[in-house]
């Protein structure tokens, strides 16, 4: 961290808990909202007709994504704990100047501490969004998995990018 000017560094990281506290702050918030006001199990949606595509749903879950690994909330705390640091750490030197790094680290950060949060304080993680068939997720599952698809998309553009420089370069 020392290579970066103090100024820059303090704009860097407000970027990032800017989002991610923002976001973590609403995953929170909704899943406080349907816990106090469904029962486990139970399901609202405020029109008929739409529940066969989106609904509230009210499901606990002590595992990953899509119900993974059941029991081992434990284990996933610990890890969500160490991607955060991770992310703290590495964030100013890996985004940089680049908005699409820092919007998807801080994404992935605000999941990350919104599911850490909950696995610390009730054992497990509330999920709530149903959507057709797909599994029962969460505000922060949604921050993951968005931060995570920017990324690879990043990634891949970036790939693309070099290959063709270097295709261009090995012409002349």
């Amino acid at each position: 961290m020392g290579d970066l000017p103090l100024n820059k560094l303090v704009k860097n990281y407000i970027y990032l808990f800017l989002v991610a506290g923002v976001l973590t702050a609403l995953d929170q918030w909704t899943k406080w909202y349907v816990r106090s006001s469904l029962s486990l199990g139970s399901v609202w949606s405020p029109w008929d007709w739409m529940s066969p595509y989106a609904r509230i749903v009210h499901w606990k879950n002590t595992g990953v994504a899509f119900g993974m690994f059941q029991g081992m909330g434990t284990v996933f705390a610990v890890l969500a704990a160490i991607v955060s640091l991770a992310i703290i750490y590495y964030y100013p030197k890996i985004a940089g100047d680049n908005w699409i790094l820092k919007t998807s680290l801080s994404l992935q950060l605000a999941g990350a501490l919104g599911n850490f949060i909950d696995r610390v304080t009730i054992g497990y993680v509330t999920d709530f969004i149903s959507v057709g068939n797909f599994p029962v997720f969460n505000i922060a599952d949604a921050s993951i998995s968005t931060g995570v698809a920017i990324l690879l998309v990043y990634v891949w553009v970036q790939d693309r990018k070099e290959k063709q420089n270097q295709e261009e370069s090995s012409e002349e």
